[in-house]
């Protein structure tokens, strides 16, 4: 190499002569040309990204059968053949109109993309169809000059091994068109409702367009900004059809006049309807709680989550809502009717698994909050078994300085309206509210009760004796029992009276599991959803059925259930006992009607169901008084009669069941007032003979019950509801009995389920409620 030149001087000395020019360049391209053919014979074809190959997560039932599949491979690979050539032609006329006579790559594109990601400046792509089929299907997403080589060299061979036709139907099968939409059958299907042979010119345009800016253009049809940018890159893949002679400039300009083909709203697929949004957003939410997956990754797909719910008992809750609302609701003619709302949840006492729920409309009809599982409406009464079983556990501490006395159902508590309320320390409580100063628990009539049980009480829902007794039983005693039974700590309200009679909010969800504790006599069971989650064909650790824990004693839970019979038997919740079963229940409504609530169980099943009403529009319950033509709307109406319908077909085929017997109790300690007991009692059995006759008997040919978890299974119940009066029904003031239920009004009056809302207690939060009280004179319905 003579360099520098000898022989020459000044710059000639330093100036290359042509042979070493020459010679350089072509060892530079030799080179060059080398190590491409070396890089090119050493490439290989890898195989297809698995994410290109992934399902959608698919959902089961608890018998195995696929409930839905959602994710974010929404694909169904079509043929070549089935999508119109026009339509493809849209897509090569805006990507690489040179597609079929190209080696695969743009050289000048190629260079231009390289050069801007080695200099750092802005990314470009560069790329024709056949990379991006190569991105999409065997590389990833990442900018980088090493991935760019590798998809360049990876396009170049992949000529040899695949037909033009073959590279273009992997390509629209792989690129992500936005609203979940993978392929272009999904996009057609998404954008059109059409199938992707059904696409026309102009509606294939758009889908085109969608590639480039998938998150942006899939709200065309609602979003301004969206279909201004769409119409014009719309207009673009037109102008380039007739460009390069697909279709005729007469055409153009007649899709042109025709107008932008506004993609349909968007809406979530059709597995998504009814109930299974609400059950899938459920079990998601149990999987993610259960392990490490984030929704990201669960919205890769590849998951087959197998669920507790059952697929009858699903579609009988809806039913069930349905039918209320078909015979009660016209929101039509009726404004009032407008925006009401239904929330249910059943579980399986003896496992915890929710096997029914009902979380709305549908997220095919706009309502996308899942109602079962909502925070937010007051439970009202509802909460009072559990001020009931905080008592039986520790006792009220009735004289102040003394210990804490034993409760039972038969201690007697000022049941009249309008009495002051004392803490443990005898002190009455403070309402700088009211004109005395003093707190006045209000019951929703003036009705003068006096003392009466806390059974009787609790049938016929009246608020002061169960405000009292928490007060004197412990703000944290009872919040701790709550606890216990299933309740969370962020629903439960903080420490006023108006905590034990239902300001809480705890879902419907975990109201069903706080009761299935009394039903399993007080076994807790954590509620889920999920019983098996598969990933690649292996079981993911963490869904094995919950373990149950002792939450409280079995005599509080089955003396709980107990009293609750009572209530379906003589109280507020009569219209329950139209199950035909044993049944153990409660009401609850809340101040100004805003919820209503029934909570029941049989020795099988527990179901919740919460009625309230609400403007998706404008957050806070609203009052639902002239709901269904209800001047006033109780738990023991509407949303009895859905629990009683679903109930009734969830349970079918069933063996009738009893709960166990009530344990005998030792004697129970009145309030400080009330009338000495009688001298000959000396010990009370838990039993609802001092209330109500049973509506259910035992056969008695079947076997004993043994152990607090057994049950006595029965052929067929004997009902003696019809022959119920007196007692219970009258209690101190000789009530009436009507069609089979017992009274509960003042003397000379009536009530057939004596429920009308309580008054608040103050100071309480602004959605405090109250419960539903005792009878009105005359006979309010409850």
């Amino acid at each position: 190499m003579d360099y520098p030149r000898a022989g020459k001087r000044g710059f000639r000395r330093w100036l290359p002569s042509w042979k070493l020019v020459t010679g350089t360049f072509l060892l530079f391209v030799g080179a060059g040309v080398g190590l491409f053919g070396y890089a090119y014979a050493t490439t290989t074809i890898p195989s297809a990204n698995p994410s290109t190959q992934a399902q959608s997560n698919t959902y089961y039932w608890s018998d195995g059968s696929v409930m839905t599949t959602q994710g974010s491979t929404n694909r169904q690979n079509v043929d070549l053949s089935q999508v119109p050539k026009s339509v493809q032609w849209d897509f090569l006329a805006a990507e690489n109109a040179t597609f079929y006579t190209d080696p695969g790559v743009d050289t000048r594109g190629m260079l231009r993309a390289v050069y801007h990601m080695a200099t750092g400046g802005e990314v470009q792509s560069g790329s024709t169809i056949t990379q991006q089929f190569v991105k999409n299907t065997y590389l990833t997403q990442n900018q980088s000059v090493t991935r760019k080589f590798r998809e360049i060299m990876i396009s170049l061979k992949i000529g040899g091994q695949m037909s033009k036709p073959q590279i273009l139907q992997g390509y629209l099968n792989s690129c992500y068109y936005g609203r979940d939409a993978y392929g272009i059958e999904a996009a057609a299907r998404t954008y059109y409702h059409e199938h992707a042979s059904q696409l026309t010119v102009s509606q294939g345009a758009f889908i085109a367009a969608t590639v480039n800016e998938p998150s942006l253009l899939m709200h065309a049809d609602s979003d301004p900004r969206a279909k201004a940018q769409a119409t014009a890159r719309w207009k673009y893949v037109l102008q380039r059809m007739a460009k390069i002679n697909k279709i005729t400039a007469a055409q153009e300009q007649q899709y042109l006049a025709a107008g932008f083909p506004t993609p349909k709203p968007y809406s979530p697929s059709a597995g998504m309807s009814g109930q299974t949004g609400y059950l899938m957003q459920t079990a998601e939410k149990y999987v993610e709680a259960h392990t490490s997956l984030t929704d990201q990754q669960l919205g890769r797909g590849g998951y087959q989550i197998y669920t507790t719910f059952d697929k009858k008992r699903v579609k009988a809750l809806s039913a069930s809502v349905a039918a209320m609302q078909k015979k009660h609701l016209d929101p039509k003619h009726r404004s009032a009717d407008k925006d009401v709302q239904v929330g249910a949840a059943s579980i399986d006492p003896s496992t915890g698994a929710v096997v029914a729920l009902y979380g709305g409309a549908g997220w095919d009809k706009g309502h996308w909050t899942n109602n079962a599982d909502t925070t937010g409406v007051p439970v009202g009464s509802t909460f009072k078994p559990i001020d009931l079983a905080a008592a039986l556990d520790h006792g009220a501490v009735l004289s102040p300085g003394r210990p804490a006395s034993p409760i039972t159902p038969d201690s007697k508590f000022d049941g009249d309206d309008g009495i002051t309320i004392k803490n443990q320390q005898g002190q009455e409580l403070p309402d700088p509210g009211d004109a005395t100063g003093l707190l006045h628990q209000r019951n929703d009539v003036p009705t003068k009760w006096g003392y009466i049980t806390l059974r009787k009480a609790m049938e016929q829902s009246v608020n002061t004796p169960y405000v009292q007794l928490g007060e004197y039983v412990g703000y944290d005693n009872v919040e701790n029992e709550a606890l216990k039974a299933g309740l969370l700590r962020k629903s439960l309200q903080y420490d006023t009276p108006g905590f034990y009679i239902g300001t809480s909010t705890p879902s419907a969800i975990r109201m069903a599991d706080a009761y299935a504790t009394f039903d399993d006599s007080g076994v807790q069971h954590e509620p889920y959803s999920v019983t098996k989650v598969v990933a690649d064909g292996a079981q993911l650790p963490g869904f094995g059925k919950p373990k149950g824990t002792t939450a409280m004693p079995s005599s509080t839970a089955d003396t709980v259930t107990d009293v609750l019979q009572s209530v379906v038997k003589s109280g507020t919740g009569t219209n329950a006992k139209a199950l035909g079963r044993p049944v153990a229940g409660k009401t609850g409504t809340t101040d100004d009607y805003k919820s209503a609530w029934f909570i029941g169980y049989t020795p099988q099943l527990v179901t919740s169901v919460a009625m309230f009403k609400e403007d998706p529009k404008n957050a806070g319950l609203q009052s639902m008084g002239g709901v269904g033509g209800y001047s006033k709307v109780f738990g023991a109406d509407m949303p009895t009669e859905v629990w009683t319908g679903y109930m009734t077909a969830a349970l079918q085929g069933q063996p009738l069941q009893q709960f166990p017997p009530a344990p005998t109790l030792g004697q129970g300690t009145d309030e400080t007032g009330a009338p000495s007991p009688s001298p000959s009692v000396t010990a009370t059995q838990s039993t609802p003979s001092a209330s109500a006759s049973p509506s259910v008997t035992p056969n008695p040919s079947t076997r004993p019950c043994h152990g607090r978890k057994k049950r006595c299974v029965s052929p067929g119940p004997t009902d003696t509801s019809g022959t119920t009066t007196g007692g219970a029904g009258g209690g101190l003031f000789g009530g009436a009995t009507g069609g089979g239920t017992t009274g509960g009004g003042a003397p000379g009056g009536g009530s057939t389920g004596g429920g009308t809302t309580g008054g608040t207690t103050s100071p309480a939060p602004t959605t405090s409620p109250s419960a539903q009280a005792g009878g009105v004179p005359g006979g309010a319905a409850g």
